[in-house]
C-alpha cells in the first residue's frame, strides 16, 4: 500500500535492518509497507538532513530505480561506496565499480561491458554452463550429507564468470575467499568490524593487483576472453583508466557470482518447502525460466539497494531533500499486493517479470541474461541429479545466513539424507 503518512494505525519505530530476521524479514516489511511505506530515519544526532528514507512499496521503489533525480553517489560528498576513511585501496576499487558510477563514466564503461554479457553471448555459453553444473553435482550426488553453498552454489557461478573473464579455474577457492572478505565492506552488514574492514582492504589490494597484471598480459596477447576485450577497450579509449578496468573485473567477479549463489540457495530452500513445485519443474523444464523470475521475486538475493537524491523531490507526499539517502527495500516491493496478488505465495505460473531484482533504468544489471541462464541451468541440474531434491526425499536441513542485506542468502546450507527432519516453512 502506497501513500503518505501512516496508512493504518500507528507508524512503527525507526526501521533498523539489524533487528530483522535474516531468514524471514517479510512480516516486518509488511508492517512498514502498510503503515509508513516511505519511512524516514534521522541520523544519530536527530538532525533534519540528510535523512535516510526506507522505501517499502513497489511503486516508490520502481520510481526511484528508474528516475533521473536519483543517483548512485551523494551530491554532498561525491561518494557512493559505503567505505569508511582509512581504507584507500578498498575505496578506490569499490568506487570504480560500475554499480556505483553515474553518467557519463557509467555510460562509457557499461558500453564496453554489456556486449560480452548480452543474450547472444550467453546463448553461446550455455553448453559450458551446463557442463560446469553437471561436473559439480556428480560428487554431491554420492554423499548423504551435502553442504550446498560450498559444494555447488558458490563455485558454480564463480567458475562461469571466471571462465568468461579468462581466469584460471583452479583459482576459484582463492577468488571465493577474496570475494567473501570484500563483502565485509558492505553497508548493511552487522559485523563490519575494523578487523573485517582490514581484511576487505587486503582482498581489494590482492584482486586489484591480480587484474592489473592480467590486463597487462592481454594487451600483447588477445585470448578471446572478457579480460582481453577490456584490455582492448583501454587501448582504444584512453579515458578508461587501468584502475577502472581492474575494478570492473573485480566487480564482475564478486557481484557476478554472489547474487547467483544467493539465488540458488534460496531457490533450493523454496523447493524443499514446496516439493510440488520441484515435481512440476521436473515434469516440464520449460517452466524453469519463469520459475527463476518467481524465485527472484519471492525471495530476492539482493534485499536492499541505495540511491541518493540529486535534488529536492516529492515522493508519495514526502519531501526528500537533495543529499538524502534512499534505501530501496526490494524484498518488500516484491511482496507488495498492489503489484503482485497473493505476494507471499510462490507461484511459478504468475507474471513475475515486473520484479526489481535486476534493477531498472540505466543501472539494470548488465549480467542479467547470464544470471538467469546460470539459475535456470543450475536449478534444473540439481532437481535432476541431487538425491536430496528427489521426489519423496525429506532431508535434514541446517541453514546459516550472513548478516548481509545486499548479498543476502544462506552462507551455509547443509542437506542431510541420513537425518530427515522435513523441509522448513517457506518465508
Amino acid at each position: 500500500m502506497s501513500g503518505s503518512g501512516t496508512a493504518a494505525g500507528k507508524a512503527p519505530e525507526p526501521f533498523d535492518p539489524a533487528r530483522l530476521d535474516l531468514a524471514d524479514p517479510y512480516p516486518v516489511y509488511r508492517r512498514y509497507r502498510e503503515t509508513d511505506p516511505v519511512h524516514a530515519v534521522r541520523d544519530a544526532h536527530g538532525r533534519a538532513a540528510p535523512t535516510t528514507w526506507y522505501l517499502f512499496g513497489h511503486t516508490e521503489v520502481a520510481h526511484v530505480l528508474a528516475g533521473r533525480a536519483f543517483g548512485r553517489s551523494s551530491p554532498l560528498t561525491a561518494r557512493a561506496a559505503p567505505v569508511p576513511d582509512g581504507y584507500v585501496t578498498l575505496r578506490r576499487v569499490v568506487e570504480n565499480w560500475l554499480v556505483f558510477l553515474d553518467p557519463p563514466r557509467h555510460t562509457r564503461l557499461r558500453a564496453r561491458v554489456t556486449p560480452p554479457l548480452g543474450a547472444a553471448a550467453v546463448a553461446a555459453l550455455r553448453p559450458r554452463v551446463r557442463e560446469i553444473a553437471e561436473e559439480l553435482v556428480v560428487p554431491l550426488a554420492r554423499q548423504p550429507v551435502v553442504e550446498l553453498v560450498e559444494g555447488f552454489a558458490a563455485p558454480y557461478p564463480l567458475l562461469v564468470i571466471g571462465g568468461l573473464l579468462g581466469v584460471e579455474a583452479e583459482r576459484w577457492p582463492w577468488f571465493r575467499a577474496q570475494a567473501l572478505a570484500l563483502q565485509q565492506a558492505g553497508g548493511t552488514r552487522g559485523d563490519r568490524t575494523p578487523a573485517a574492514l582490514d581484511g576487505a582492504e587486503r582482498a581489494a589490494a590482492e584482486l586489484d593487483g591480480y587484474f592489473h597484471r592480467e590486463l597487462g598480459a592481454r594487451r600483447t596477447e588477445d585470448r578471446g576472453d572478457l579480460l582481453s576485450a577490456l584490455a582492448r577497450a583501454g587501448a582504444e579509449d584512453p579515458s578508461l583508466s587501468g584502475s577502472e578496468l581492474a575494478a570492473t573485473c573485480t566487480h564482475l567477479l564478486t557481484a557476478g557470482h554472489e547474487t547467483t549463489t544467493g539465488l540458488i540457495g534460496k531457490a533450493v530452500l523454496a523447493l524443499l518447502a514446496r516439493p510440488d513445485v520441484g515435481d512440476e519443474l521436473r515434469a516440464d523444464p520449460r517452466l524453469l525460466p519463469n520459475a527463476v523470475d518467481e524465485f527472484l521475486r519471492h525471495d530476492p538475493p539482493v534485499q536492499m539497494v541505495t540511491r541518493w537524491a540529486q535534488r529536492d523531490v516529492e515522493l508519495a507526499g514526502r519531501t526528500v531533500r537533495r543529499g538524502d539517502r534512499l534505501q530501496l527495500v526490494l524484498g518488500s516491493a516484491h511482496r507488495d499486493p498492489d503489484r503482485f496478488p497473493d505476494p507471499d505465495v510462490l507461484d511459478i505460473h504468475r507474471d513475475s517479470g515486473r520484479h526489481c531484482a535486476f534493477g531498472l533504468g540505466i543501472h539494470y544489471c548488465a549480467g542479467a541474461a547470464l544470471a538467469r541462464a546460470e539459475a535456470e541451468i543450475g536449478i534444473g541440474v540439481l532437481l535432476d541429479r541431487l538425491p536430496a531434491l528427489a521426489p519423496g526425499a525429506r532431508p535434514g536441513i541446517e541453514v546459516e545466513y550472513a548478516p548481509d542485506w545486499v548479498f543476502h542468502g544462506p552462507s551455509r546450507l547443509t542437506l542431510n539424507l541420513a537425518r530427515p527432519t522435513g523441509a522448513p516453512e517457506a518465508p
